[in-house]
């Protein structure tokens, strides 16, 4: 068996994201696909939740704030707006929804991993992407942008939803 990534098929396109939950667009992703290619077909979906901001950026975290805008423009966006609220809870949490679907496009498997935390005063580090440098994972005071790699690897939403995938697939793949 080989896993093989999208960048090795020319001919795919991008399946849209309109889904109003991580899940969905997980399971829309991996269906499309997986149709697309006729094999199995492993996607995911994840962003950032605020609290104070009613859940936002949520599914539009990578679209937050306009197409044409950086994440560091996307991270003082959020900053800004969480300014407004009055001092409420930083209270925050990325997600990660993973889905897996057969070469029929049917949806075998479905998990979701969370990693709870708040959101910095401010961006701190160079390290990981998107919003890392304003996340700071319970039980830790430094960003994900400070953290070194090896530990974000083991607590972050990606490593939590792996650790619920992984064991599905050694199963259904008998690998």
């Amino acid at each position: 068996m080989r896993i093989v990534a999208l960048d090795e098929f020319a001919a795919v396109i991008e399946v849209e994201e309109p889904g109003s939950t991580f899940n969905e667009n997980a399971r829309l992703k991996a269906s499309g696909y997986a149709l697309q290619t006729n094999l199995v077909s492993l996607a995911d979906d994840s962003g950032l939740e605020v609290s104070a901001l009613g859940g936002r950026p949520g599914v539009l975290s990578a679209r937050y704030g306009g197409p044409d805008i950086s994440f560091d423009q996307r991270m003082s966006l959020l900053l800004a707006e969480l300014s407004l609220t009055g001092g409420e809870s930083r209270r925050a949490r990325f997600i990660c929804s993973m889905a897996v679907a057969d070469s029929m496009g049917r949806i075998l498997f479905a998990v979701e991993g969370v990693c709870g935390g708040r959101i910095a005063e401010e961006p701190r580090g160079l390290g990981g992407f998107g919003y890392d440098p304003i996340f700071i994972p319970n039980g830790f005071e430094l960003t994900f942008g400070e953290l070194p790699e090896t530990v974000k690897r083991e607590i972050s939403h990606r490593a939590r939803a792996f650790e619920q995938i992984i064991p599905f697939l050694r199963d259904y793949l008998a690998i």
